[in-house]
């Protein structure tokens, strides 16, 4: 484990934002961080950072405590916009990462690399603000990876963005992973979570209320979802003594069940009832894991 907060608490006045949180993430891997808007994601991050100081425990990278002398180890690509509208790209990188210590030279040259895999070299000499919401993002991108940093913060990195660089950035995302990069990553998206990493917690009001391995996670909340499409009533689910939940759609029906072993005993019933069109189990989302623990939609 690389990244360790030890139970961290920050108060601002009475109001406290994260409360006895103790996380540990694991060494070149991604780790998804989740909550609703003022679940205290932001205050964490930022003590991470080293830019405001825990109340209470402990944050440490690597054993050492972090603060503001690690910053140049880490990258941080922050939800709001965070660059000079009316700078030229090129400038406003090179100024940056030369506060990371990076050489002028090395910096263009890491630069060229980024702007022709985002396919867009001819934006070094635009300014910020000609560019579109979704090419701001991958610039703000850049000024987070170009230092290779050890340890990357990623909060709500794709929004804004369309599915096509949407896909770009995942990918640079996982690559930058595959080299060894550690990668904390906030997103209000479950799926891209899911899809992308293998250790998570979801905050709610300051607290972790679930943590840990994402096949973990999903084997102990030991509810499936079934799907059944077919041409027949499917009314009698609602009632059904095996269905915990039942959603009736226009092709069939969304159910939750608690076990294998339930879905075999629903099939054997249907058989005969009509013609079944699609009948498959599924492993629980990540969003109906957090509509049960957070008793609330994630929004």
């Amino acid at each position: 484990m690389v990244l360790k907060l030890a139970q961290v608490t920050k108060r601002f006045g009475s109001f406290t934002a994260v409360d006895d949180l103790s996380l540990e993430i694991p060494e070149k891997e991604m780790f998804g961080f989740l909550g609703a808007n003022g679940a205290g994601k932001t205050t964490t991050f930022r003590m991470v950072l080293g830019l405001i100081d825990p109340t209470d425990g402990t944050i440490t990278w690597k054993g050492n405590r972090i603060d503001y002398k690690t910053s140049h180890i880490i990258g941080y690509l922050p939800e709001e916009r965070g660059l000079y509208p009316k700078m030229k790209v090129k400038d406003q990188i090179v100024y940056l990462a030369r506060l990371r210590g990076m050489q002028k030279q090395d910096v263009l040259s890491e630069l060229d690399y980024w702007l022709n895999r985002f396919k867009v070299p001819e934006y070094a000499d635009k300014k910020v603000e000609e560019l579109s919401k979704g090419n701001q993002q991958k610039i703000q991108f850049i000024t987070a990876v170009i230092h290779k940093p050890e340890l990357l913060i990623l909060d709500e990195p794709f929004s804004g963005l369309d599915p096509v660089n949407v896909e770009l950035l995942k990918e640079a995302v996982v690559d930058l992973k595959e080299k060894g990069t550690t990668i904390v990553f906030s997103s209000h998206r479950m799926e891209h979570v899911e899809e992308l990493c293998e250790h998570l917690c979801i905050m709610q009001k300051g607290k972790p209320i679930v943590h840990g391995a994402l096949k973990e996670i999903k084997r102990s909340f030991g509810r499936k979802n079934l799907i059944v499409h077919g041409d027949f009533s499917m009314e009698f689910f609602k009632t059904h003594p095996l269905v915990l939940k039942a959603k009736l759609t226009a092709e069939g029906a969304h159910l939750q069940i608690s076990k294998e072993e339930d879905a075999e005993a629903i099939l054997k019933e249907i058989v005969g009832k009509g013609f079944i069109r699609k009948f498959e189990l599924e492993e629980p989302s990540l969003n109906d894991i957090f509509i049960e623990k957070a008793g609330a939609a994630y929004e």
